[in-house]
């Protein structure tokens, strides 16, 4: 509707500011609501970031509920150029001894010489047609057949199309004037038992050497890697893989070889990565520490302002640092060394937060690293759940989407602000409607009053005539 203006101050009254101060006094109410909505808002923003920090604990303690996570290890080689070893969890601490005596290699042939071509598109089919057949160790034979104009180049793709073990490829052993093109077969695979064979060729490159001047050339034999694994001086053992990655010499560790030892030896150590495992427990402090920092923050009570934080009084915050702080400091009923983390280093302050002695947690995993595993994992033959599985399932308890006391909580301040932005806007409503009433009526009232202040006038100044 058009804006409403009053008449200013002829009639000695300035209806536009009552108008403000009485619009401005019926709005208190919708002040507050806005006041309590962004209160609330606040406090649901902070309960999401409370649960974020849940997530990030719940994920620390997801790398020590685990066995496989303190069955880690570490690996070290005396001739890293000779080998390179990776433990897996399945690893057991040892020191061992090993020769390497010979590297595996894939198979590598290659027709005569004398059947060697001038030039890649040269012809090799002298009849109407040409088959050439291989197998790669006990495999079924696989064919290529080439028209009577076939050439290197398309024995070569046929080959490689078959996708069956073999790799062809094309050198030329003469010089840039005067070429010898040959063909060059390599097994994928490397072992003895990956070995190419020739079945059928009616090619002109006679690898199978009907002409009595053809025949192949190994460029490369077929062959197993093998170790010895032992002191040489007493009764080692020799194995060969077809592979030079070995996964089932040592158990859980794979050796990759590089390159022979020639007489001498090689020592490779494995041992249990107690760093990796304390990184992990020093991680699942800070993420627990960041929840009750962050907790205290808002708990606060300002004497001075008389005003508590988000948080103070707030039956939900007390909940998740009192169930967290159970699965983390109860003992674990079941066990006989380690009971607790305040055994291995682990220490409650004043305000909740914990502090962790290194030297005494570095003495148990050196000492009783079984019996610190135990504290921590959730151990399913004895039914027994460390504390770093109890951390996992308060977090999941609290976060619970039916029954979790921080989920309810957000959704009660969801609902709550869904309330406060209804009522708000309903009150809006009426308090436009209510300024725009009082507008018409001020503004009525201000020209009535101009009107009598116009009759007053004139009847004064006839009176002045007379």
């Amino acid at each position: 509707m058009p804006a409403i203006s009053f008449g200013g101050l002829g009639n000695g009254i300035d209806f536009g500011q009552v108008v403000d101060q009485l619009v401005k006094a019926q709005r208190f109410p919708i002040d507050r609501l806005n006041e309590n909505k962004t209160k609330l808002q606040t406090k649901l923003t902070d309960y999401g970031s409370l649960g974020t920090k849940l997530l990030s604990l719940q994920s620390a303690s997801d790398a020590l509920r685990l066995s496989t996570s303190f069955d880690r290890s570490s690996t070290s080689v005396s001739d890293s150029t000779v080998l390179t070893a990776t433990g897996s969890s399945a690893a057991t601490a040892g020191t061992y001894t090993i020769k390497v005596t010979q590297l595996a290699q894939a198979h590598q042939i290659t027709n005569k010489a004398a059947k060697a071509v001038a030039s890649t598109t040269t012809d090799i089919v002298s009849g109407a047609s040409a088959t050439f057949t291989f197998k790669v160790g006990s495999g079924s034979n696989q064919t290529v057949t080439l028209n009577s104009t076939g050439t290197l180049d398309d024995l070569k793709a046929g080959i490689n199309d078959l996708g069956a073990g073999v790799t062809a490829s094309i050198v030329n052993t003469g010089s840039d004037s005067s070429p010898a093109y040959r063909l060059v077969l390599t097994a994928t695979n490397t072992g003895a038992s990956n070995g190419i064979t020739i079945v059928a060729d009616d090619t002109t490159l006679d690898f199978l050497n009907s002409s009595g001047a053809g025949g192949t050339d190994t460029l490369q034999a077929a062959q197993d890697a093998t170790i010895v694994l032992g002191d040489p001086a007493q009764n080692p053992v020799t194995l060969q893989r077809s592979s030079n990655t070995i996964t089932d010499a040592i158990t859980g560790v794979t050796l990759t070889l590089n390159k022979t030892t020639g007489s001498s030896t090689i020592n490779v150590s494995v041992s249990r990565d107690t760093g990796a495992v304390k990184t992990n427990i020093k991680a699942l402090v800070t993420a627990y520490n960041d929840i009750v920092a962050f907790v205290n923050e808002r708990s606060t009570y300002d004497v001075t302002a008389k005003k508590g934080g988000i948080f103070f009084n707030e039956t939900t915050a007390r909940t998740v640092l009192s169930q967290l702080r159970q699965a983390l400091s109860n003992e674990v009923s079941g066990l006989t060394t380690y009971t607790s983390v305040g055994q291995i280093g682990f220490k409650t302050e004043r305000d909740g937060k914990i502090t962790l002695d290194e030297t005494k947690l570095d003495s148990a995993l050196s000492s009783n690293y079984s019996a610190l595993k135990s504290l921590f994992i959730n151990n399913t033959q004895t039914s027994i759940a460390g504390v770093a599985q109890r951390l996992n399932a308060a977090v999941d308890q609290l976060d619970d989407i039916v029954n979790g006391s921080l989920t309810l909580h957000k959704s009660g301040l969801t609902d709550q602000i869904g309330s406060l932005t209804l009522q708000i806007a309903l009150k809006e409503e009426a308090s436009t409607q209510y300024e725009e009433r009082i507008r018409r009526q001020y503004a009525a009232l201000d020209g009535l009053l101009r009107q009598l202040q116009g009759q007053l006038g004139f009847l004064q100044s006839n009176s002045q005539s007379k």
